[in-house]
C-alpha cells in the first residue's frame, strides 16, 4: 500500500511513527507504518497489562507516548529515568524492513499478492514465521524483528492488491495465516477477471461472473516489460506498464482516489485486524515477557562483559567478577538493573561460546565458572570475541572488554568498526599490564589499536596496572544504566590547549565526565564557579584519577545552563561528557530509492563521499517527542574541527525529522541536536555516540529467504565506486564461522559496479532460530577506502507440520453454580479437557490466558495430556493457550455464564477467533 494511504491509529496514536520509508513525492502518510504501528501497539499494550496484573500491579500508562507506555509497563519497580528510545528503535527496525519490501522486492509478485501469486505470498509469510519463532526462542530478536516487518508488509498488501474486499469481506482472509487450511477458490491462469477501463480508473472493473462465483484475483504488474495473460486485471498505476494492455486500468486500492474511497477504507481497517491476528498468534507462541523483549521494552541496557581467560588473566578475572556481583546486588529491583547480561571469554585459539541469561543469579554462576589457563607470551582472539557480543547482543548494549595482551586477530579490526556503526553499541577496553616480557613498542600499539575501536564506537580506552583495575570498573556501574545519554565526545589529535563548552539542562542527572591522557584541566559551571585537576574534591565535583582516565561526577546540586572545560595537554587526549536523561535521540542514514512505492532505506554501510546526505532522526523526551522542541541539529567530526549544519530539515510529525546534509564532512563525525525541554524550560544538547565516516565506494546485497541446516544460500551482491578504479579486496566473514565461498577481489571503474554472489552453508546440525551475522567489505587496492554491507539471515529447519494441537473437552462440573452472580463467592466450578497434538510432534507448554482459577495438567511427554481447571463460580471464563513443539498455536475456550441458553464449550479450530496461526520452532 502507497504512501498517500491514510489510516486512523487506534489508542495509542503517537507512537506508530509517519516514517518516511513509503513517503512518494516526499509527502504524505505512509499506511503500511500506521498499519503496522495501530497492530503492534495493541499487542504491546495487551501484553503489558497482562505481564503487571501478573505481578499483582495495576497497568495504568500516564499517557500515550513510548516513554510513558514503557514506564507503565515495566511497572512500580521503573522508578527514576527509563528511556523509551529502545522501544523507538525495534519499532523503527520493524517499519524500516517493512519499506524495504518496496525497493528489494519490486518485482515479485509473491511479495506483494500481486499476478495471482496466493500460493507463493502465503509461502513467503509461512515461512517468515517460522524463521520468527525459531529466532525468539534462541533469543534472536533482531531478526526476528526484520523478518516480522517484511511479512507483515506483504499480508498487508494482499487486502490492497486482491479483489478480498469487493467480493464483500470485511474480515480477515484467515487462510494466510493457516497454511493448514486451504487457499480456495482462486481465479486460475486462463480465467478473464477485468473489463477494460479505458479512463483507468473505474469504480468495479470486475466482470461480473468474478464477483457472482466469489473467484479471488489480484493485479498484474508490469514494472520492467509489460506482459500478462489475456483478460487480467492489472495492478495500475504509472509505474504498472500492464496497465496499458486491454483490459486497461488498474484494481489497487493503495491511494484513496474519488472512485474508490470505501474499498480503500475497507482495505486499510482489515489490513489492520489481519495484522493483529498475525501478532498475536505470535505473541501466544513465545509469550508475553518475550514478546516484550523482541520490542525493545526492558529495564535498561544490556550489559556484556568479553573476558580473556588466559594463565596472566586471573586479577583481571578476580576483578571482572567482583564487578557483575557488586552490579548486580546494588542494581537488582531498580530502573539500573541490566535487563540482560552476556559473557563471551576468549582465550588462544579459542572464543566463546557466547552465555546470555535475563537470570542475574545465573550470570554469577557463570562468571564464577571463568579460570585462567594456558596462554603464554602469544596475543590472543579479542577480536572474535568482540565480534560474538557485537552480533549476540541487542543494538546499543554496553561492551566492556578485560585484556591484558594484543589481539591475534587484528585482521577483523574493520569488520569490528563495521559492526560497531550498525549496533550503535559502545565497547570499553580494560587493558592491564600482564607482567609478562613484552616489547613495549607492542604493547603500546595493542593499546591504540584498542582506543581506535572504542572511540569509533563511543567507549573508552583504559590502560592501567592490574592492581588499580578495581578502581577503573567503576566506569562499568556509570554506563550500565538506564537513560544513558551523550552531551558531547571530543578527540583532540595533536594536543593542545582547548575549551569545550556543554550545556546541561533540567533533566540530566548523574554527569559524568571522562578525560584521558590529560593531566591538567579544569571545570567552570554557569555561575562562573571553577575547579582544576588538583581539587580531587571541590564544589563542582569528586576527580578519581586511574592510568590514563580521569573521572570527574559533578555534585548531585549541579545548575543547568552551559559549563566549560579547559584542557591543557600537547598528548592527543579524548573528552567525552555522560548523564542520565529522557531526552534523546535515535538515528539512521537513510538512502531514497525509486519505483512503484518509492522511498527511504536505511544505509547498512557508510554515507557516499561528495554527495548530500539524509538522516531520519526521532526525538524521545519525557512525555513523548511534543513535549520538546527540536533547535538545531548537525554533523560535527570527533575533533570538533568542523561542523555542518543541515540545509534542509522536514518535520515529519510524532518527533520524527527528515534532515539533508549537503555534504558530510570528512573523517570520523558525530551527529548533534540541541532543543528545549518544554516542561522545565531549558535547553538541551545531545549527541550520538558511534563515530561515522564517508566512503566513495558503495556495496548493496539482499537476503531473499532463510537458509536450512546444511544446505547452500546464495547471496547477491554489486559494488561501486565513485572514486579511482582499480582492483578492490572483497572480504567477508560470518560471527559463527559457518563456511562461504565468494570471490576475493573484483575490478573496479569509475562509475562502473559489478554484481556477483557469496555463498554461505550452516552446517547440518546448526540448531533451528540461529541468526547469522555476514560482514561484506570492499576495500581499494591501496586501503584508503573501503565500505561494508551487514546482512543478517536465519537458519531454520524445514517444517510440515502445519496441524495445531487439538482439544476435546471431558467434563465441565458447574451445576452448583448460583444464577445470581452476587452469590457465587462460596461455589467452585471445574473443567477438564484432553489436549493432544494433531500432528504427533509433541506439546510444548499449556497456559492459562482468561480466568482467575488454578489449571494442572499431566505432565507434557504425554501422548494425551491432561488439563483441570477449578476457578471460584465468580470467574466464569476459561481460555487455555496450547503450543506444541513446533510453534503451532491453539486456544481452548469456555464460559459458563448463562445468556440465555446453554453453557458454551469450544475449542474451534476453524474459527478465525481462535487465531491458530501455523509457526514452527524446533525445540532447542
Amino acid at each position: 500500500m502507497r504512501s498517500v494511504l491514510r489510516v486512523a491509529l487506534l489508542g495509542l496514536a503517537l507512537l506508530a511513527r509517519t516514517t518516511v520509508a513509503f513517503l512518494s513525492g516526499g509527502s504524505g502518510i505512509s499506511s503500511h507504518v500506521n498499519i503496522t504501528g495501530t497492530a503492534l501497539l495493541q499487542e504491546v499494550t495487551k501484553a503489558c497489562r497482562i505481564v503487571i496484573e501478573e505481578a499483582g500491579h495495576k497497568f495504568q500508562p500516564t499517557g500515550s507516548s513510548a516513554e510513558e507506555l514503557v514506564q507503565a509497563c515495566l511497572g512500580p519497580t521503573a522508578t527514576g529515568e527509563v528511556s523509551g528510545a529502545k522501544f523507538r528503535s525495534a519499532l523503527q527496525e520493524i517499519y524500516t524492513q517493512n519499506g524495504l519490501i518496496d525497493r528489494d522486492f519490486v518485482n515479485s509478485a509473491p511479495h506483494h499478492f500481486n499476478s495471482e501469486a496466493f500460493l507463493e505470498g502465503r509461502g513467503l509469510i509461512t515461512e517468515g514465521m517460522v524463521a520468527i519463532k525459531a529466532n525468539i526462542r534462541k533469543e534472536n530478536f533482531q531478526a526476528a524483528r526484520e523478518t516480522l516487518g517484511r511479512i507483515l508488509h506483504t499480508l498487508q498488501d494482499f487486502y490492497s492488491h486482491s479483489n478480498w474486499v469487493e467480493l464483500g469481506h470485511n474480515e480477515p482472509y484467515i487462510n494466510l495465516i493457516r497454511p493448514d487450511l486451504p487457499l480456495e477458490n482462486l481465479a486460475d491462469v486462463y480465467t478473464a477477471t477485468c473489463s477494460d477501463c479505458e479512463k483507468g480508473n473505474c469504480p468495479n472493473p470486475f466482470l461480473p461472473s468474478i464477483l457472482q462465483e466469489k473467484k479471488l484475483t489480484s493485479g498484474y504488474m508490469g514494472v520492467f516489460y509489460a506482459s500478462k495473460p489475456k483478460g487480467k486485471c492489472s495492478h495500475g498505476g504509472e509505474s504498472d506498464l500492464t496497465s496499458k494492455i486491454v483490459p486497461r486500468g488498474g484494481i489497487n486500492k493503495c491511494e484513496r482516489r474519488l472512485d474508490n474511497v470505501g474499498p480503500h477504507n475497507t482495505a486499510v481497517n482489515i489490513a489492520t485486524s489481519a495484522s493483529v491476528q498475525l501478532l498475536e498468534n505470535l505473541r501466544l507462541a513465545v509469550g508475553d515477557k518475550e514478546f516484550l523483549r523482541m520490542m525493545g521494552i526492558a529495564r535498561s541496557a544490556v550489559v556484556c562483559f568479553v573476558v580473556d581467560t588466559t594463565g596472566s588473566m586471573s586479577d583481571d578475572i578476580t576483578e571482572a567478577r567482583a564487578v557483575v556481583n557488586e552490579m548486580i546486588d546494588s542494581k537488582k529491583g531498580t530502573q539500573d538493573e541490566p535487563s540482560e547480561y552476556i559473557l563471551v571469554p576468549f582465550n588462544d585459539p579459542d572464543f566463546g561460546p557466547m552465555i546470555r541469561t535475563t537470570d542475574p543469579e545465573k550470570m554469577k554462576e557463570e562468571i564464577a565458572k571463568l579460570k585462567p589457563h594456558g596462554g603464554g607470551d602469544v596475543p590472543e582472539m579479542c577480536l572474535s570475541g568482540i565480534q560474538l557480543a557485537l552480533t549476540g547482543a541487542p543494538s546499543g548494549s554496553h561492551i566492556y572488554v578485560f585484556t591484558d595482551a594484543e589481539a591475534k586477530d587484528i585482521e577483523l579490526k574493520d569488520t569490528i568498526t563495521a559492526l560497531i556503526r550498525r549496533t550503535k553499541s559502545t565497547v570499553t577496553f580494560f587493558m592491564t599490564s600482564s607482567g609478562r616480557r613484552r616489547r613495549r613498542s607492542t604493547a603500546a600499539e595493542a593499546f591504540e589499536q584498542y582506543k581506535n575501536l572504542s572511540l569509533a564506537s563511543g567507549g573508552q580506552a583504559i590502560l592501567v596496572s592490574k592492581k588499580q583495575l578495581p578502581q577503573a570498573t567503576s566506569i562499568i556501574r556509570d554506563t550500565s544504566t538506564s537513560a544513558l545519554v551523550t552531551i558531547l565526545q571530543r578527540a583532540v589529535n595533536p594536543g593542545k590547549k582547548e575549551t569545550f563548552l556543554f550545556t546541561l539542562d533540567e533533566s540530566i542527572k548523574n554527569v559524568t565526565i571522562y578525560i584521558t591522557e590529560a593531566n591538567v584541566f579544569s571545570l567552570t559551571n554557569p555561575e562562573g564557579v571553577s575547579q582544576s585537576n588538583s581539587e580531587a574534591s571541590g564544589k563542582l565535583g569528586t576527580i578519581q584519577t586511574v592510568g590514563n582516565l580521569r573521572r570527574i561526577r559533578l555534585n548531585d546540586d549541579h545548575g543547568a545552563g552551559t559549563w566549560k572545560v579547559l584542557i591543557d595537554s600537547l598528548q592527543p587526549y579524548t573528552v567525552k561528557i555522560t548523564g542520565q536523561s529522557i531526552i534523546t535521540f535515535i538515528y539512521d542514514f537513510v538512502e531514497m530509492f525509486k519505483g512503484p512505492h518509492p522511498g527511504y532505506a536505511v544505509l547498512s554501510g557508510r554515507p557516499q563521499a561528495g554527495q548530500p546526505s539524509t538522516l531520519l532522526l526521532s526525538v524521545v523526551g519525557k512525555k513523548g517527542p511534543s513535549s520538546l522542541t527540536v533547535g538545531n541539529i548537525g554533523l560535527v567530526t570527533l575533533s570538533g574541527l568542523v561542523a555542518v549544519n543541515i540545509s534542509k530539515m522536514t518535520d515529519m510529525g510524532n518527533g520524527d525529522i527528515l534532515v539533508t546534509v549537503d555534504e558530510v564532512p570528512e573523517g570520523e563525525f558525530l551527529v548533534v541536536l540541541t532543543g528545549k525541554d518544554k516542561e522545565s524550560k531549558s535547553e538541551f544538547m545531545r549527541q550520538s555516540t558511534t563515530a561515522m565516516s564517508v566512503s566513495k565506494v558503495n556495496i548493496q546485497a539482499v537476503v531473499s529467504s532463510n537458509v536450512e541446516p546444511g544446505k547452500s544460500l546464495e547471496l547477491p551482491f554489486n559494488v561501486m565506486t565513485q572514486g579511482a578504479g582499480g582492483i578492490f579486496s572483497i572480504i567477508a566473514k560470518n560471527d559463527r564461522e559457518f563456511p562461504m565461498t565468494y570471490p576475493k577481489s573484483l575490478s573496479l571503474t569509475t562509475g562502473g559496479n559489478i554484481n556477483d554472489t557469496l555463498t554461505i552453508t550452516p552446517p547440518a546440525r546448526t540448531p533451528s532460530g540461529t541468526d547469522v551475522t555476514v560482514t561484506i567489505e570492499a576495500r581499494s587496492s591501496n586501503g584508503v577506502d573501503s565500505n561494508y554491507v551487514i546482512l543478517r539471515l536465519s537458519v531454520v529447519n524445514k517444517i510440515t507440520d502445519y496441524v495445531p494441537p487439538v482439544c476435546e473437552v471431558v467434563e465441565v462440573l458447574a451445576k452448583d453454580c448460583p444464577e445470581d452472580v452476587s452469590d457465587c463467592g462460596p461455589f467452585q466450578w471445574e473443567y477438564s479437557a484432553n489436549i493432544t497434538d494433531g500432528n504427533g510432534t509433541g506439546i510444548d507448554s499449556i497456559s492459562l490466558r482468561q480466568g482467575n482459577g488454578t489449571l494442572t495438567h499431566t505432565p507434557l511427554e504425554n501422548t494425551i495430556i491432561q488439563a483441570k481447571y477449578n476457578a471460584s463460580c465468580c470467574s466464569q471464563i476459561v481460555e487455555l493457550i496450547a503450543v506444541d513443539d513446533v510453534g503451532n498455536v491453539g486456544k481452548c475456550y469456555h464460559s459458563i455464564a448463562r445468556s440465555g441458553g446453554p453453557p458454551a464449550a469450544t475449542f474451534s479450530l476453524s474459527l478465525w477467533f481462535c487465531l491458530l496461526v501455523s509457526a514452527f520452532i524446533v525445540r532447542t
